[in-house]
Protein backbone atom coordinates (compact mmCIF):
# COMPACT_ATOMS: atom_id res chain seq x y z
CA UNK A 1 0.00 0.00 0.00
CA UNK A 2 1.42 3.22 -1.09
CA UNK A 3 1.76 6.23 1.70
CA UNK A 4 -1.11 8.99 2.19
CA UNK A 5 0.07 12.15 2.53
CA UNK A 6 -2.97 14.29 4.85
CA UNK A 7 -3.47 17.64 4.82
CA UNK A 8 -5.81 20.47 5.98
CA UNK A 9 -6.85 23.54 4.17
CA UNK A 10 -8.80 26.23 5.65
CA UNK A 11 -9.87 28.92 3.97
CA UNK A 12 -12.01 32.00 4.25
CA UNK A 13 -13.20 34.63 2.12
CA UNK A 14 -15.01 38.13 2.96
CA UNK A 15 -16.04 41.36 1.62
CA UNK A 16 -16.94 44.51 2.83
CA UNK A 17 -20.25 45.22 1.67
CA UNK A 18 -22.08 42.46 -0.47
CA UNK A 19 -21.05 42.62 -3.00
CA UNK A 20 -18.14 44.85 -2.32
CA UNK A 21 -14.52 45.27 -1.99
CA UNK A 22 -13.40 41.32 -1.42
CA UNK A 23 -10.53 39.01 -0.28
CA UNK A 24 -9.71 35.81 0.64
CA UNK A 25 -7.11 33.69 2.57
CA UNK A 26 -5.84 29.69 2.52
CA UNK A 27 -3.80 27.79 4.65
CA UNK A 28 -2.17 24.72 4.45
CA UNK A 29 -1.64 22.30 7.21
CA UNK A 30 0.63 19.28 7.67
CA UNK A 31 -2.54 17.22 9.69
CA UNK A 32 0.19 14.92 11.18
CA UNK A 33 2.14 17.88 12.97
CA UNK A 34 0.04 20.72 12.79
CA UNK A 35 2.51 22.86 10.52
CA UNK A 36 1.84 25.69 8.80
CA UNK A 37 3.19 24.66 4.99
CA UNK A 38 1.45 27.29 2.85
CA UNK A 39 -0.52 30.57 2.54
CA UNK A 40 -2.05 32.48 0.18
CA UNK A 41 -4.30 35.82 -0.16
CA UNK A 42 -5.45 37.52 -2.84
CA UNK A 43 -7.39 41.39 -3.33
CA UNK A 44 -10.03 40.31 -5.48
CA UNK A 45 -11.95 43.67 -6.40
CA UNK A 46 -15.83 43.74 -5.97
CA UNK A 47 -17.26 40.89 -5.58
CA UNK A 48 -19.81 39.10 -3.09
CA UNK A 49 -19.10 37.17 -0.08
CA UNK A 50 -19.67 33.58 -1.60
CA UNK A 51 -17.18 34.35 -4.91
CA UNK A 52 -14.57 35.17 -2.34
CA UNK A 53 -15.56 32.10 -0.12
CA UNK A 54 -15.38 30.42 -3.13
CA UNK A 55 -11.62 31.64 -4.46
CA UNK A 56 -10.29 30.76 -0.80
CA UNK A 57 -11.02 26.83 -1.33
CA UNK A 58 -9.63 26.90 -4.90
CA UNK A 59 -6.87 28.59 -3.48
CA UNK A 60 -6.04 26.21 -0.73
CA UNK A 61 -6.54 23.33 -3.08
CA UNK A 62 -4.46 25.09 -5.36
CA UNK A 63 -1.85 25.36 -3.26
CA UNK A 64 -2.08 21.77 -1.24
CA UNK A 65 -1.48 20.44 -4.65
CA UNK A 66 1.47 22.62 -5.88
CA UNK A 67 2.85 20.98 -2.44
CA UNK A 68 3.19 18.13 -3.79
CA UNK A 69 2.47 17.99 -7.56
CA UNK A 70 3.67 14.11 -7.52
CA UNK A 71 0.98 13.31 -5.43
CA UNK A 72 -1.15 9.67 -6.56
CA UNK A 73 1.12 9.24 -9.67
CA UNK A 74 4.75 8.50 -8.13
CA UNK A 75 4.23 10.34 -5.35
CA UNK A 76 2.50 9.35 -1.90
CA UNK A 77 -1.73 9.36 -2.32
CA UNK A 78 -2.91 12.74 -1.24
CA UNK A 79 -5.80 13.26 1.29
CA UNK A 80 -7.07 17.23 1.88
CA UNK A 81 -9.30 18.03 4.53
CA UNK A 82 -10.96 21.16 4.29
CA UNK A 83 -12.64 23.38 7.14
CA UNK A 84 -14.32 26.36 6.17
CA UNK A 85 -16.63 28.71 8.00
CA UNK A 86 -18.77 28.80 5.12
CA UNK A 87 -21.43 26.20 5.76
CA UNK A 88 -22.66 27.01 1.90
CA UNK A 89 -19.51 26.05 0.21
CA UNK A 90 -19.10 23.15 2.58
CA UNK A 91 -22.56 21.99 2.24
CA UNK A 92 -22.49 22.51 -1.92
CA UNK A 93 -18.84 20.75 -2.30
CA UNK A 94 -20.37 18.09 -0.28
CA UNK A 95 -23.09 17.93 -2.70
CA UNK A 96 -25.57 18.04 0.61
CA UNK A 97 -26.70 21.08 -1.27
CA UNK A 98 -27.84 21.69 -5.06
CA UNK A 99 -25.41 24.96 -7.00
CA UNK A 100 -28.36 26.99 -7.71
CA UNK A 101 -26.42 30.30 -8.54
CA UNK A 102 -24.89 30.71 -11.73
CA UNK A 103 -22.02 32.80 -10.48
CA UNK A 104 -20.89 29.57 -7.90
CA UNK A 105 -21.36 27.02 -10.53
CA UNK A 106 -17.86 27.62 -12.64
CA UNK A 107 -16.28 28.26 -8.96
CA UNK A 108 -17.61 25.08 -7.73
CA UNK A 109 -16.65 23.36 -10.67
CA UNK A 110 -12.90 24.74 -10.44
CA UNK A 111 -12.37 23.46 -7.35
CA UNK A 112 -13.81 20.18 -7.65
CA UNK A 113 -11.23 20.03 -10.40
CA UNK A 114 -7.91 20.90 -8.68
CA UNK A 115 -8.11 17.15 -6.85
CA UNK A 116 -9.96 14.02 -7.15
CA UNK A 117 -12.60 14.91 -5.58
CA UNK A 118 -12.70 11.36 -3.99
CA UNK A 119 -9.64 12.54 -2.04
CA UNK A 120 -11.10 15.96 -0.47
CA UNK A 121 -13.52 16.06 2.45
CA UNK A 122 -15.13 19.14 4.21
CA UNK A 123 -15.76 20.33 7.48
CA UNK A 124 -17.98 23.36 8.69
CA UNK A 125 -16.23 25.11 11.80
CA UNK A 126 -17.23 28.08 13.67
CA UNK A 127 -15.41 31.55 12.16
CA UNK A 128 -13.29 31.64 16.15
CA UNK A 129 -11.54 28.43 14.19
CA UNK A 130 -10.63 29.51 11.53
CA UNK A 131 -8.69 33.04 12.17
CA UNK A 132 -5.68 32.51 10.44
CA UNK A 133 -7.72 32.12 7.32
CA UNK A 134 -9.90 35.06 8.12
CA UNK A 135 -6.73 37.24 8.88
CA UNK A 136 -5.55 36.28 5.91
CA UNK A 137 -8.60 37.33 3.69
CA UNK A 138 -8.51 40.64 5.82
CA UNK A 139 -4.74 41.44 5.28
CA UNK A 140 -5.61 40.80 1.13
CA UNK A 141 -8.83 43.28 1.50
CA UNK A 142 -6.41 46.11 3.35
CA UNK A 143 -3.94 45.74 1.14
CA UNK A 144 -6.33 46.09 -1.69
CA UNK A 145 -7.75 49.09 0.10
CA UNK A 146 -4.44 50.42 -0.01
CA UNK A 147 -4.25 49.92 -3.78
CA UNK A 148 -1.37 46.89 -2.91
CA UNK A 149 -1.24 43.17 -3.22
CA UNK A 150 -0.85 40.78 -0.45
CA UNK A 151 2.48 39.64 1.02
CA UNK A 152 3.22 36.86 2.86
CA UNK A 153 5.93 38.63 4.40
CA UNK A 154 4.04 41.14 5.90
CA UNK A 155 1.55 38.85 7.05
CA UNK A 156 0.71 38.62 11.03
CA UNK A 157 -2.08 36.01 10.11
CA UNK A 158 -0.22 33.13 11.69
CA UNK A 159 0.72 34.82 14.86
CA UNK A 160 -2.23 35.57 15.74
CA UNK A 161 -4.06 31.85 14.68
CA UNK A 162 -4.79 29.26 17.28
CA UNK A 163 -2.31 26.97 18.97
CA UNK A 164 -3.08 23.22 16.70
CA UNK A 165 -2.44 19.89 17.71
CA UNK A 166 -2.41 16.69 15.07
CA UNK A 167 -5.67 15.72 13.51
CA UNK A 168 -6.34 12.56 14.38
CA UNK A 169 -5.80 9.73 11.69
CA UNK A 170 -9.44 9.30 10.10
CA UNK A 171 -8.45 6.66 7.68
CA UNK A 172 -7.91 6.60 3.87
Amino acid sequence: MSAVRRLVVEADGGSRGNPGPAGYGAVVIDAATGETLAEAAEYIGIATNNVAEYRGLIAGLTAAKALFPDAGTTGPELRVHVRMDSKLVVEQMSGRWKIKHPDMKPLAARAAAVLPPSSVTYEWIPRAQNKHADRLANEAMDAGRDGRQWEAAASTAELDAPARTPLPDRGP
